[in-house]
């Protein structure tokens, strides 16, 4: 994850908005770009001590990618749900091209964007009321 709340930054990643996420995000005190690493298996033998789980990914790019893009979402959540639970605002957004992001930020690394996520305290008339959901046996399975 980065984050960036310089003009600079936010006018960077405006490239990469369409157009109806551009002054959502330009308003937001901070937008945080959730990534995912897809060499993070380097890191395991300090992550997960253990085991050496490096064999697992190393050579094998579709599973590490695949890997790292269901970790990094995980991950993403709960940073949403931490900064939740301190009070912001939090509103996702996936309303933007990934290629440019990862040109303009990660430009040269391993590191790929997933979604943004933008942080403050929004105004309270501009925010939708909750959303319908579908029933738990609509939208889940048990094995």
């Amino acid at each position: 994850m980065t984050t960036d709340k310089s003009q600079e930054g936010k006018e960077r990643l405006a490239k990469s908005l369409k157009d109806k996420n551009i002054d959502k995000m330009m308003a937001a005190p901070v937008t945080a770009i959730i990534a995912h690493d897809l060499e993070f298996w380097r890191y395991l033998p300090f992550l997960f001590p253990h085991e050496d789980r490096r064999p697992y990914f190393e050579g094998k790019p579709e599973h590490s990618e695949t890997t790292a893009f269901r970790n990094g979402t995980l991950q993403g959540a709960y940073f949403m749900i931490a900064a939740r639970a301190l009070g912001l605002d939090v509103g996702a957004m996936s309303g933007f091209s990934n290629a440019v992001v990862d040109e303009e930020f990660f430009a040269g690394t391993t590191l790929r964007s997933n979604f943004l996520c933008n942080l403050g305290y929004a105004d309270e008339a501009a925010l939708f009321q909750k959303l319908p959901r579908f029933p738990f046996e609509q939208a889940c399975n048990y094995a």
